[in-house]
Formats: C-alpha cells, structure tokens, sequence
C-alpha cells in the first residue's frame, strides 16, 4: 500500500468515524414514546445526582431526555467486564481465550447475549421507574413497557453495532469513543451552567477561576500518569549462525501505571449510587431505605471511603485479570530474553508481579486522587456532573488513546515511504 493509499485511508477512517458518533449524538435525541416531555423536564432538573446523574453524563445526555440511547453503551461494558472477570476465574472462558480466534469469536458472541439481557433488565426497570413518576407517562400500562424496554434494548444493542463499526472500520476503540463523544458534547452546557452561576451570584467569581484552575491541573496530571511507563530492561543473548553473530539486543518491556484505565471508577460509581437510584426513580417509599440511601451522596464520609476502596479493589482485580506475569516471563523465556540479574522463569516472574504490585498501587491511589477531589465541589455547589473526575478521566484517556492511533498510522506510512526512497536511491 502506498505512502499517498495509507494517508486517504487515515482520512476516510477519521470521516468514518465522525460519521457514526454524529448518527449516536442524533439517536440521543430521539424520545422514547409515551413520555410527557414538560414533566419529564421538571422530573429531571430535581435529579441529577447518584447514578442517574452518572448514567445521564455516559449516555451523552440521553438519559434527561429519556431517547433511545437512555442506557448508553453501560450494558456492553458491564456485560464485557464479566465476561472478562469470568475469564480469570472459570475454567470453561479460559478454554474458551485459549482456543485462539474461535474462542473470541465465541466469547464475543456472549457478551452479546449478556448485553441483551442486562438491557432488558435495565430497561424494565427504568420503564417501571417512569411509570411510578406522577403524569410522566401519558398511558401507562402494559403496552407501554413492553414498547420502552423494546425500544431502548434496540437503542442499546445497535450503539453497540456503532461501536464496533468505528473499532474495525474507524479509528480507535468505538465504544469509549461514543462515551467520549456524549461527554464531550455535554461539556459546553456544562461550561455556560457554570457561568450562570456566577452570573447570578450563585457560586462566586473566585470559586470559578478555581474550578477552571483545579480542572486544568488534573488534566496535566491524568495525561502525566497516563503517559508515565516502568520500563523493564530486557537482554537478549548473542547467537552464532554460521560466520556470524546475531543477537545480543536489549529492549524494554514497558508497564503503565494504569493499567485498568477507567473500569475502576466507573464500576465504583455504578455500585455506590444505586440506592440513590432506586429513591430517584421512588421505587421505595421506605423510609429507613431512604434515609440509608442519603449516607450514598456526594460529599457524605460513608459515600467517600466505600467509592475509594471500590475504585482501589477494582483496579487490583482488574489488572491481575488483564496482566499474567508469569505468562509475560514464559513469553519472554521462550524467545531468549532475560531481565539482567534475574533467572528466567519463575524468579523472573515473581521480580515482574512485585514491580506490577506497586505501580499498581500507585495507580490506585491516582485513580482515588482523580476522581474524589472533584466529588467535594459536586456535593458542596451546584457544579455540573461533566465537571466530575471521572468524566474528565474518561475524555483525557480516550483522547490519548485515539491520538496515539492516529500518531501510529502516521508514522507507519511516513516509514513505508522513507524505505522506498532509501531502495529508490541505490
């Protein structure tokens, strides 16, 4: 493929993909049908904490207009971390990921199923959450729930289709780039709600200029920690062929300080704001329900402690399933590379999941970091949840991960062309 090819490929992939995330940002405004419109305004201008405020920033707004893309991509994810946690406990989804491309394929095929079926629980019960809201549902009834959760299980399931266009066709992962998209798209509201505030008197001028201040320090601080890697140094040992010696390289394998990326914070979020979720939506009028429930806001200590220790406990768990020491030691063993110092095998494993346990400590304690501080100013003023840590945590990730994409196809195409000319010149 040639210099000029790969660059009009780059191009179409980019167009592409703007192409579908402006089709997902139009599917956010189609309504579901059945809903009065005005009630469901004043409903959600009451209730955009808890996980419904959370849900609302990852589905691009969707949620406080009750579209067709209410859920989000969330099903997916929740269906695809399970599917991933069962490959590192269960027997049969490690078969399954041994078995090469046909266990993908199979394991794809399931987490499909997962995400129907998450969906339509989802979508059941936000259809019952909306029919228990006074005159929010035009005609409620048995018609109208078999038509909401229809309707927003097809949204769900052809968000995922979306998703995976932009991953083969497009240019990054698809699905965190349409969270990407809805909280991007959201963050100009956000910006003029701000102001507005302190138009009125509601948050002060001071107040503001620190906010922007604290905004823009942890958006250095997020792309320091992202781009922050421990390399291991790797040797290779010479080898005689013949008249000639080959070998003898050193290299690095490097490790992110991150390696669990947003799952963490995300998850903690869901679990920790479902009671308020259910009190949101008046699935329960109990009162020693709700009252437990105000211990799971922004701000409270309880709220707090059990956030960060989700957020430390899934990023443990989640890299210990996504990074295998001790197949990255047998990997390197098998093609001659050795850590200097260190015995293959065994040992060399044992020094990789020591050096693995403290970075990811140390990205642990970033992920709480990130995410708690804005939490503070969410609970104590009226600041926009797309203001939150772990909404910027999500934009500064993916733009990263999708720059770096762009940067390595760029780079691939300008090698190709100096090779030619380097052949082209002897």
């Amino acid at each position: 493929m040639s210099s000029s090819s790969q660059t009009n490929d780059l191009k179409n992939r980019i167009i592409f993909t703007i192409f579908i995330l402006a089709v997902y940002r139009f599917g956010t405004f189609v309504p579901i049908p059945g809903i009065d419109p005005e009630q469901l305004q004043t409903m959600m201008s009451g209730n955009q904490k808890g996980l419904l405020g959370m849900f609302n920033v990852f589905s691009g707004g969707a949620v406080s207009r009750m579209a067709i893309f209410a859920l989000g991509i969330m099903p997916y994810i929740s269906s695809s971390i399970i599917v991933q946690l069962l490959t590192g406990v269960s027997d049969y989804f490690k078969n399954l990921k041994a078995q090469g491309e046909t266990g993908r394929a199979k394991i794809t095929q399931i987490t499909r199923y997962g995400t129907v079926i998450l969906a339509t629980i989802q979508g059941y019960g936000l259809s019952v959450g909306l029919q228990s809201s006074a005159d929010l549902v035009i005609n409620p009834g048995s018609f109208f729930t078999v038509t909401a959760v229809s309707t927003i299980v097809a949204g769900t399931m052809f968000l995922m289709w979306l998703g995976e266009q932009i991953t083969q066709r497009g240019i990054g992962n698809g699905i965190s780039l349409i969270i990407f998209a809805g909280i991007v798209a959201e963050i100009p509201r956000a910006l003029v709600t701000t102001f507005e505030l302190g138009r009125t008197g509601a948050v002060s001028t001071i107040m503001i200029i620190g906010i922007f201040v604290l905004l823009v320090a942890t958006i250095m601080f997020i792309v320091f920690m992202e781009r922050a890697l421990r390399k291991i140094l790797i040797n290779y040992p010479k080898r005689q062929m013949g008249n000639k010696m080959y070998g003898g390289e050193s290299s690095h394998l490097p490790l992110k300080i991150n390696q669990a990326g947003v799952i963490p914070a995300i998850f903690a979020s869901a679990l920790l704001l479902l009671p308020v979720t259910f009190s949101n939506f008046s699935f329960s009028d109990n009162d020693a329900f709700l009252n437990l429930s105000s211990y799971f806001t922004q701000g409270q200590p309880l709220y707090m402690l059990l956030y960060a220790s989700g957020i430390i406990f899934f990023t443990f768990f989640y890299t210990s399933i996504t990074f295998n020491p001790t197949e990255t030691a047998d990997n390197l063993r098998k093609y001659g590379g050795f850590v200097p110092g260190i015995r293959p095998g065994e040992n060399t494993a044992i020094y990789i999941d020591k050096i693995v346990t403290k970075l990811t400590t140390i990205g642990a304690i970033y992920l709480t970091l990130v995410c708690l501080m804005p939490e503070f100013l969410i609970a104590n003023y009226p600041i926009p949840f797309y203001l939150g840590g772990t909404s910027i945590l999500i934009v500064v990730v993916v733009a990263i991960d999708t720059v770096t994409q762009i940067q390595t196809r760029l780079m691939s195409s300008q090698y190709e062309q100096l090779i030619k000319k380097t052949k082209f010149g002897k």
